[in-house]
Parts: C-alpha cells; structure tokens; sequence
C-alpha cells in the first residue's frame, strides 16, 4: 500500500478488522458492482465513529446507505416551523465522505408522522389545502436540504393495504387520492435529478402487488415522475418463493421502472402471527417458544439461511439492469429491528454479518451467487 493512501478512514478500517481478528473480506459492493449497488440502514448511533469494527464493516461492504429514522417526519420535522436537521446532517455527511449513494426515506408515511401534521389548534382534521401545503413545506424544505446529495427518495411509504386497495391513511382522508401524486410532484420540484420511488412491503403477494401496478399506471398516465419501486425484503424463510420474486420485479419492470430491494432482512425466528405484513404497529407478547436460538443459532439453520439468501439473489439478478440496488436494513444481527418486532426481546438471526462483526455462511452463499456466468 502506498503512503499517500493512508488514510485516517483506511487506519479505522484496518484497526476495526484486527481488532475482531477478521481478515479482509471480499467485498458485496465489488462483488454486484456490476449488478447493483449494496446498500445498508444506519442509526443515527452508528456514525459516531466509537464503534471502528462496526464502522470498518460499513465501509468495507456497502457502496449505498439508508437512514433508519434520521430522515422520517417525526425526528426531522417534529412540531410546525421546526427541523431537527442534526442526525440527518451527520448521515449525509457521512454517505458524502465515504462516496456512498445516499438514500432519503421516507418522506410521506402514515407512521411516524406527528399528529399536528394533520391537526389544526383545536385538534380538528384540517382542510385539504392546509395538509398539501403542509406536504409541501416539509418536502421542499427537506429534499432541498440535501439536493444533488441525496440520491434517490422513498417518496411514498406503504400506501396500500394488503388486497391492493389505498389504504385509509390520514393522508387519503383528507386529501384524497391524489396525495400520492402530489409528494411526487413536489419531491421533483425540490431536486428534479433525484429518484423518486414508491416504497412498500409484500408486493410479491398478487393482490398488493396489482394495487401498486394500477397505482403507478395511473401516476403514469398523469405525468408524475416516479422512476422506481421499492420492494421492502422484509422476508421469511417460507415466503415469498424465489418465483414471486422474480414475479414481482418482472412486473414492475413491465412498466419501466427500476426495482429497489429497500429493507432486505430473513426472519428465521418462528412465527408470531401468520401474517406477512411489516407493520411496524404489530406487537405479541415474548414467549420462549418464539425465541428458540438465545445461545446461537444451530448449523442446519444457517445453511437453510445461507440457501436462502442464495436463492433470493439469484432472483434479484434475472433480469439484469432492473434492480439497481439491494438494502440490508441493518448491518449486523445485533443492529436488527427483528430482535424487537414483533416481539420484542428476541435473539434474531436475519442478515449476513454476526454480533461479531464475522460473516456468516449466507455471507460466501451470497458471493457465490455474484460469480454467475
């Protein structure tokens, strides 16, 4: 290595994979870096720079990031007139200085949205007029924030219930349907070179998945300039089926737009409900039957989880040049939401990276699948 490329970032990553005895890794972002980028979230607690294995694994894997909640309407935006912009600055900074592509998500969502946005002084709903505008302060003011830095937008965050229908969100109440129109419109007038995707979970199932065809045939036709849909990943060792996968971004590639796999993550925990929604709402009570591995997991299940990863980006890489992207929503198992939801205190399995920072057999199953003809 010359001396001119000793950087302080290069030392962080070097001391990081000492410190956990991991050799160097090869590299997901090299591996797909003809397929797609390779994304992970990140916490607001994760770019204090304290934790150099963690950071080290970061910059070493991933060429894409996204924000966990730094960039959701709450933490951002939590009364009227007042922006809390300082976890979200230090999260673009950091994509910025590590040359990353930079994720914003997500702007318009029925959760994590503070009631005031759909409130007057007296707690009435307010009027069509007040909520647009309402919209459109906050996104202008946000993507403008961070135009030419952030790349693309989770514009629209799960609009739709599970038999395709809009769901009835204060946002469609109020507004009408249209509002899914108009936080494209207004997204593309704050940073017109931006990706502009809409963003849902289980849009391999049939039914959802006609929903948000119909939905974007429509924006479509109106002129709205969405470029890309995004598949959340929230997956299950049973569901979906390599099949409905490849089902799902063939379809939307139909329509010509990009697939985003945004939230990547397999729950190999059994489960608590038989539903497939990710509705972050859902909360069972811990039992030890749902929390099976404390210790570790068993072999035979990380080669079922390393099996499946394998079949899944297998999936991701049928039809080249429609995904442009793969998000891992979390970077270790340690980091995952899966510990706490939907039963919280759980001792999840879900991504590629261990508690130790230590690549996991769904990691080489994964690489393997990077070396297609």
């Amino acid at each position: 290595m010359k001396k001119n490329l000793l950087s302080p970032v290069i030392l962080i990553l070097f001391g990081g994979l000492l410190a956990t005895g991991v050799h160097a890794q090869p590299a997901l972002k090299d591996a797909f870096k003809d397929d797609f980028l390779i994304g992970t979230a990140l916490r607001d607690s994760q770019l204090t720079g304290e934790n150099t294995n963690e950071m080290a694994l970061i910059q070493a894997q991933f060429n894409a990031i996204s924000p966990d909640n730094a960039l959701k309407w709450k933490p951002v935006h939590p009364e009227p007139g007042r922006f809390n912009f300082a976890p979200a600055d230090r999260y673009v900074e950091f994509g910025v200085k590590n040359h990353m592509f930079i994720v914003g998500h997500t702007l318009v969502w029925h959760d994590q949205t503070p009631s005031w946005v759909f409130q007057d002084d007296k707690g009435n709903p307010v009027d069509r007029d007040t909520l647009l505008a309402r919209m459109r302060e906050h996104i202008l003011t946000v993507v403008g924030r961070y135009k030419g830095k952030i790349g693309g937008w989770d514009v629209v965050n799960e609009a739709l219930n599970e038999d395709g229908t809009l769901r009835q969100s204060p946002w469609l109440k109020i507004i009408g349907e249209d509002y899914i129109a108009k936080a494209f419109e207004y997204a593309h007038e704050a940073d017109p070179k931006a990706q502009l995707n809409y963003n849902d979970f289980s849009l391999e199932n049939a039914p959802k998945r006609e929903g948000a065809i119909k939905l974007i045939k429509k924006l479509q036709a109106q002129g709205v300039p969405i470029t890309g849909v995004g598949l959340e990943g929230h997956y299950k060792m049973g569901w979906p089926a390599p099949a409905q996968v490849e089902a799902a971004i063939d379809d939307f590639a139909k329509l010509g737009v990009k697939v985003a796999i945004t939230e990547l993550d397999v729950d190999v925990l059994p489960a608590a409900t038989q539903s497939q929604a990710a509705e972050v709402s859902m909360n069972f009570a811990l039992r030890a039957e749902l929390n099976p591995y404390t210790t570790g997991l068993p072999d035979s299940v990380q080669q079922a989880l390393a099996k499946r990863y394998a079949d899944l980006f297998t999936a991701f890489l049928k039809q080249p040049g429609v995904v442009n992207r793969v998000t891992f929503w979390g970077v270790t198992d340690a980091d995952s939401w899966l510990n706490n939801w939907p039963v919280r205190g759980r001792t999840a399995y879900p991504l590629l990276f261990n508690r130790d920072y230590q690549p996991k057999p769904a990691f080489e199953a994964v690489l393997k699948v990077a070396q297609h003809p």
